[in-house]
């Protein structure tokens, strides 16, 4: 099952896949996963040896707290996803069991696939010399993927602003199996062009 359209989703179309989608499509072990340093996950085994693929970038964006915190608004409002070819409802809630569909156009068709906010962790009050925001979703079934991504601006100790993406993804379509090659450049496209969409938004007086 996937979910098509050939015109721009609409809010309507978004709602009726969500509401036509199943529950998580990958192990409930693997929830949550993304919570951990970068370098923990692309050191898993156990994720290599299920089939999972880990993309991580992390990119410079900007320098000091009010660059941290519209760095913050662009996530919550999504404007990572801010793009002519993908999308997500820009009122959609960063919140824990939120589902939500990211749209994309791949060729002619767009796609539409499911997923449901994991976890959200909101450090901005920490003690140590780090501040982070970020949040992560699962794929559902319907979604071309099995996995789970997180988006993260951090503030670190030299007062430098980071735009992060972590993901560990698998095909769970034939679709996605016999394309996985390409899946996995878009993903990297996704990353660039996503980093350059929240520096514009900082940017921005």
């Amino acid at each position: 099952m996937i979910f098509l359209s050939w015109a721009r989703p609409s809010p309507e179309d978004q709602k009726a896949c969500i509401n036509k989608s199943g529950t998580f499509n990958y192990e409930a072990k693997y929830r949550g996963k993304t919570a951990e340093p970068a370098s923990s996950v692309q050191r898993d085994s156990e994720l290599r040896k299920n089939g999972f693929s880990v993309n991580h970038a992390r990119t410079l964006v900007g320098s000091g707290f009010d660059a941290f915190e519209k760095g913050i608004v662009a996530l919550q409002s999504w404007r990572h996803f801010g793009l002519d070819w993908a999308f997500v409802d820009p009122k959609t809630l960063i919140q824990r069991g939120s589902r939500f569909c990211v749209c994309e156009k791949e060729f002619f068709p767009w796609l539409m696939m499911p997923l449901q906010v994991v976890y959200a962790n909101d450090n901005r009050n920490s003690k140590t010399a780090v501040a982070s925001f970020g949040f992560a979703s699962g794929t559902l079934k319907g979604h071309l993927l099995a996995g789970e991504e997180r988006f993260s601006i951090t503030l670190d100790e030299d007062n430098q602003v980071w735009y992060e993406i972590l993901s560990f993804s698998r095909p769970a379509h034939f679709l996605s199996l016999i394309g996985y090659p390409y899946v996995l450049l878009r993903q990297r496209f996704f990353a660039y062009q996503s980093s350059i969409a929240v520096q514009k938004h900082l940017s921005c007086k």
